[in-house]
């Protein structure tokens, strides 16, 4: 089965969080520490673990959430941009939505590579090659514009794990 990581910080967008967990994939969300996460919109999340128990474990993908001030407190965390580099060097997935592709751009992750985000995120970033599309892939490294965008990340992101036909079956019971 895939196993897929996703980090919630204090302020990540709740929508952008939990639209990966379907598909038969083991999600596990990991904490920056042990507190509920207070999303953007006031919504408590509970993380299954935190970063520091996850980092140790083998994952196919890491997700990242945008919001903010979710987007920052991923990028200040020195632990998340040591792993989402090991990631990258083993070639795993690293997805990434809203302002979070960001992070992965402070990692140093996007340089000369396609990416897409919330409008002005990327901005000081000048060697990614902006996309304005929903869902933008290249490589192993899958970035999505926003909230509104969501829907079809999680869907890309269960097509890249388990495949086209687990996609569309997901999608039709989306009723989509």
């Amino acid at each position: 089965m895939r196993k897929v990581l996703v980090m919630l910080a204090q302020g990540c967008e709740e929508i952008e969080a939990v639209t990966a967990s379907r598909a038969g994939i083991e999600v596990t969300s990991a904490g920056l520490d042990d507190l509920p996460v207070l999303a953007s919109r006031g919504v408590m999340l509970l993380a299954d673990t935190t970063l520091d128990l996850a980092q140790h474990q083998d994952f196919d993908m890491i997700v990242l959430p945008g919001g903010q001030p979710g987007t920052d407190n991923l990028k200040a965390d020195k632990r998340l941009t040591a792993l989402l580099q090991q990631m990258a060097q083993r070639e795993k997935y690293l997805a990434a939505i809203c302002a979070a592709p960001s992070v992965l751009a402070a990692a140093g992750l996007l340089d000369g590579r396609k990416a897409t985000c919330y409008p002005t995120c990327l901005d000081g970033y000048p060697k990614v090659n902006l996309q304005t599309a929903a869902v933008t892939e290249d490589g192993k490294i899958i970035t999505s514009r926003g909230p509104g965008t969501a829907m079809d990340f999680a869907l890309t992101l269960v097509e890249r794990l388990v495949g086209k036909t687990k996609r569309l079956e997901v999608e039709a019971g989306l009723v989509r």
